[in-house]
């Protein structure tokens, strides 16, 4: 005790005669300032918190693989004991050799130092406690102007310094502020800390450091630039003699053994550990994860600090990505729309766990990067909100229908309620949300049964047929629907709320007119897979935080919104889309349903399914603007399309993701459809009380679609009325091989088994050549619900 007394009123002399040599031109009694500021010395503050230095952060996936590292500064602290005791010897040999001897103040160091400083010379002569008060001071120093004080080359700097680490010394060990050091320290190259050195310049952990290795860490810290090896790789050599020299003179090791290392190479195995998404293999769901926390005020007041706080307080961020599911959906849509397909057309795709909320899965069809001009590089997120670093949504065609079923099911509405509507239907005296009357809305289907025709759910989902769905979104009220929706966690993109003037003046809301991204949407869809429940999308299960040992674990935020009934009425109905229905052929060998969305002129395309345990959605389309550059005419992937449909390429995008992502999921079964909504089978009933068309005709086919490639329009239409279906000859030409004016091609190809009376469209060839002549040219065919929609608004498909 009394050494350390002894030590504390040597060291208030010290200051006192240092800052009085300070003052000396303009003070004359050397003695008495000396007296006077080794007092003041002593009643300095003494008290130095000791925060962890920043360390990088952790991003891992579900299963505790990197997915990408985030830090301001590269370093991982670790025990001292985690260091290989050459390391130790190393740094104190070179930069403070009495380290285990005096009580935090090199004397005779500190002297001259402060003699040079007071010439206008700045030299070093710090031991290892002031240096780590040093790197304390700017490291946890709050602003520009803090840090700057705590570099500044003064003597008053050094005063406090020499404070500090005399209390430091009283209340922590040697081996503790060796190990702060340690971890602390600025080896060069980007690398803070002896570990996070050792990995950089040698791939290896500090435990393995040999000596020329340890030598040549420790020489850095002086000069971290000018000793780099690097960049200046025989300065550092040099540097690293001096300090095996200094070694052998402390006795550390001997003089042979010291030449022995000097004679050796720097054997450089310079490694870079990535930092931020950019490198990651999953770099649009990291750069949601870091959204998420940065916005999230459970990690602090501002966004500054949340920022901050990730990159420098060591996190283990463990997120809910399932790297098998990732991977499958990310090789299904770089092979549907490669990354640098010259249409510029993008798939972005999402899986969700339905009642967690946790998302598995989320990939696009690009590469991270922020520059927008270069082909197949995108920083924008297609997959999530604006707000969360995506865009501003697209408009999401027939995946809406689903909204306007539970909103009728929700009123006691029954599968059997019908319509007669035909091909075209016109809608009047709907109101908006606000008791606005609507104008009349006309709707049509392309493809549709002919009129007086009569659907009901079944058959109108089946089908995606527009007009059913515009009379049952009539009958049940446009409010209602818009609520149903917002009820089921939908929203638009761009963060606005759906009590916006355009769309509340808008009739088409059933048709998909709102503009949402693939995320919210598989939210939207889960709740019908959990049987009710919205769980708001979750990226992360827990943080721990290295430098206090605190764990976050991030609960699922769910609550049931619509009934047991009303969910299962939906699923139920959604898995007819698979029989004879606008999904038909992409079924993945397990109980699924499912839901198809083109928007009007092809301009942007969906598909949303679901099996009971996991709920994907794919959108395809143009980041450009889909209006403008729509998915007509396009090659993707090196197949040509002259339609771009829901099932043409989301499709076999979902189908593709699907079945490799459920292989270790349990095949469960939907359950049975309550029985509260009828029968889902039999003809619906028109109003004249006559059967009308209905799923069980839908499936009564007249044959396949008979091969008229080649045929003159006449004899097209002629074999196709004579095959028992309804030719629609479209006036836009397509590339094929058949001769000019001849038919090129036709939706549905050939051999497509349809019911009685569907529409086959044929489309003329240009003779340009390297058009396929089937179906393929145009996606999927909807059935007898194909449908235009609501021109401008949102088409169905």
């Amino acid at each position: 005790m009394l050494q350390k007394i002894g030590q504390l009123v040597g060291v208030g002399i010290v200051a006192g005669v240092l800052v009085a040599a300070l003052a000396l031109p303009a003070v004359g009694g050397l003695g008495i300032t000396a007296r006077n500021v080794a007092t003041g010395f002593l009643n300095m503050p003494s008290e130095l918190e000791t925060p962890p230095p920043p360390e990088r952060s952790v991003i891992y996936d579900r299963d505790g693989q990197v997915i990408a590292e985030i830090y301001d500064q590269n370093r991982e602290v670790v025990d001292i004991d985690e260091m290989a005791p050459v390391m130790r010897e190393a740094i104190i040999a070179i930069e403070d050799s009495a380290f285990y001897e005096h009580g935090g103040i090199d004397i005779a160091g500190t002297f001259r130092a402060a003699i040079r400083t007071v010439s206008g010379d700045v030299e070093g002569g710090s031991s290892i406690t002031q240096q780590y008060v040093k790197n304390v001071l700017v490291e946890s120093a709050d602003s520009q102007a803090e840090q700057e004080e705590a570099r500044e080359t003064t003597l008053g700097r050094k005063v406090r310094e020499l404070r500090y680490a005399v209390a430091l010394e009283q209340r922590m060990s040697k081996k503790e502020i060796l190990e702060g050091y340690l971890n602390i320290a600025y080896f060069g190259d980007g690398a803070y800390g002896a570990e996070s050195a050792a990995q950089h310049f040698f791939g290896i952990s500090a435990d393995k450091l040999e000596l020329a290795q340890a030598a040549t860490l420790a020489g850095t810290v002086r000069y971290p630039y000018l000793y780099n090896p690097n960049l200046n790789p025989e300065d550092a050599k040099n540097r690293r003699n001096v300090v095996l020299d200094r070694m052998a003179d402390t006795g550390k090791i001997t003089k042979a053994e010291a030449e022995e290392a000097k004679a050796s190479e720097l054997g450089l195995d310079v490694r870079s550990p990535s930092n931020g998404c950019m490198p990651s293999d999953q770099p649009f769901f990291c750069d949601y994860v870091v959204q998420q926390i940065e916005q999230n005020k459970r990690f602090g007041e501002t966004e500054t600090q949340r920022a901050r706080w990730l990159r420098t307080a060591g996190l283990q961020i463990h997120t809910t990505l399932d790297a098998d599911m990732q991977q499958a959906a990310q090789k299904a849509v770089d092979e549907w729309v490669p990354r640098k397909n010259k249409s510029r057309k993008v798939a972005a795709e999402v899986l969700v766990q339905p009642g967690t909320g946790k998302i598995r899965a989320m990939a696009q069809s690009r590469n991270y990067g922020p520059d927008e001009s270069n082909l197949g590089e995108t920083s924008i997120n297609f997959a999530v909100d604006a707000q969360d670093g995506g865009s501003t949504g697209f408009q999401s065609g027939s995946t809406f229908k689903p909204f306007t079923l539970a909103a009728a099911l929700k009123q006691g509405k029954e599968f059997s309620t019908s319509y007669s509507t035909g091909n075209t239907t016109t809608i009047t005296g709907q109101r908006n949300c606000k008791g606005q009357r609507l104008a009349p809305w006309t709707v049509s289907n392309a493809g549709d049964t002919e009129g007086g025709s009569t659907n009901n759910m079944v058959s109108g989902t089946k089908g995606s047929v527009n007009t059913y769905f515009a009379s049952l979104q009539a009958d049940v009220g446009l409010c209602n629907v818009i609520e149903m929706a917002e009820t089921l966690g939908v929203h638009r993109a761009d963060g606005t709320g759906f009590d916006n003037k355009r769309t509340q003046a808008n009739n088409s809301f059933t048709l998909g007119s709102e503009e949402v991204s693939p995320l919210n949407l598989a939210g939207a869809y889960s709740v019908f897979a959990s049987r009710g429940k919205h769980c708001e999308p979750q990226a992360i299960d827990k943080i721990v935080a290295e430098h206090t040992g605190k764990t976050i674990d991030i609960k699922p935020k769910c609550e049931r919104v619509i009934s047991k009934d009303v969910a299962d009425g939906v699923s139920h109905l959604l898995t007819q889309t698979f029989n004879g229905g606008t999904t038909t052929g992409l079924e993945i060998g397990r109980p699924a349903a499912a839901k198809t969305g083109t928007t009007d002129n092809s301009a942007s395309a969906w598909f949303a399914g679901f099996t009971p345990n996991l709920v994907g959605t794919v959108f395809v389309g143009d980041p450009r603007g889909p209006q403008n550059y729509p998915l007509r005419n396009v090659t993707i992937g090196g197949r040509h399309y002259s339609y771009v449909y829901g099932a043409t390429i989301p499709g076999p995008i979902w189908k593709q993701t699907m079945q490799e992502a459920t292989q270790e999921l349990p095949a469960d079964d939907f359950p049975s459809p309550p029985s509260k909504f009828g029968s889902t089978s039999g003809p619906p009933q028109s109003e004249d009380g006559d059967n009308g068309q209905n799923a069980d005709e839908a499936a009564n086919t007249a044959g396949g679609v008979p091969d008229v490639l080649g045929m003159s329009p006449g004899e097209a239409v002629g074999a196709l009325e004579s095959a028992g279906f309804e030719p629609n000859l479209s006036s836009t030409q397509v590339r094929s091989d058949q001769p000019a004016d001849t038919v090129g091609a036709v939706n549905p190809e050939p051999g497509t088994g349809l019911p009685e009376g569907a529409t086959v469209n044929v489309f003329l060839s240009n003779g340009g050549g390297s058009g396929d002549g089937g179906g393929g040219a145009f996606g999927d065919w909807d059935g007898p619900g194909l449908g235009l929609g609501d021109p401008g608004r949102g088409r169905d498909d």
